[in-house]
């Protein structure tokens, strides 16, 4: 079986031919229940390689977000995001909200949920995203450093507006958000509303550019309320103490 490469059926082949073998399976019978743990085991595998490309650090849900602070989204929200249809249409996500509210948990589960349900995703924090830009413009490979940010079906863009963008950084940006304006999604967390990014990308006609293929059609959550943080510190030093 293994080397036929089928890895998937191999824990339960005896049992089932075991089972044919006594009359309780059919041969088409037995046949469609090694294909099916072989399609699962595929499936599993490919959702492991998609999740461990992505870069995208383990441990975020929809379903374990804290909801018991109230920080402006509901649960009908997050079903609402949960059915992935604005990463169907391609439409951008932008999380604005102060420090601790779960913007980039909100954005690392829903590039996760994606990858289990098939799609591709790549998460890069925005400091990130200039330095390899910066080494993509200095070594004459932009082009593929763009192509490798718009390949994904989701890119997350973590923590924009933490330093100002110089006109060529400003400009690449725009760059990759409009080349996947062409039916993918990206993800974008920030602290600052989408009219204060002049703070940040100082050329008004490259931010009009920028924006205009954020919003409208792209969804705008807006975050607030207090940070969870706290609550994660006090978590870390009861696990330390009952060491």
């Amino acid at each position: 079986m293994l080397e036929l490469g089928f890895q998937g059926m191999l824990p339960v082949v005896e049992s089932v031919i075991d089972r044919q073998q006594k009359g309780e399976l059919h041969v088409s019978e037995a046949l469609d229940l090694l294909l099916e743990h072989e399609w699962r085991y595929r499936q599993e595998r490919a959702t492991t390689t998609r999740k461990l490309r992505s870069r995208i650090r383990k441990g975020a849900s929809l379903e374990e977000y804290d909801l018991t602070l109230k920080r402006g989204i509901t649960k009908a929200d997050l079903r609402n995001l949960s059915q992935l249809e604005w990463c169907d249409q391609g439409k951008p996500v932008i999380f604005i909200g102060p420090t601790g509210v779960g913007k980039t948990y909100l954005a690392r589960a829903l590039g996760l949920l994606a990858c289990e349900r098939g799609k591709t995703s790549l998460f890069l924090a925005v400091t990130d995203f200039l330095e390899n830009q910066a080494i993509a413009r200095s070594t004459n490979s932009y082009l593929k450093f763009r192509a490798s940010l718009v390949r994904p079906d989701v890119l997350i863009l973590d923590d924009l507006g933490m330093r100002k963008f110089s006109s060529q950084e400003a400009e690449d940006l725009r760059d990759v958000i409009e080349h996947r304006s062409y039916g993918k999604s990206t993800v974008i967390t920030t602290q600052l509303p989408t009219d204060h990014w002049g703070e940040v990308i100082g050329d008004e006609i490259i931010l009009d550019a920028l924006v205009d293929r954020l919003e409208p059609p792209g969804l705008t959550i807006k975050l607030d309320g207090p940070s969870y943080r706290p609550e994660l510190n006090k978590e870390v030093e009861k696990k330390k103490a009952g060491k």
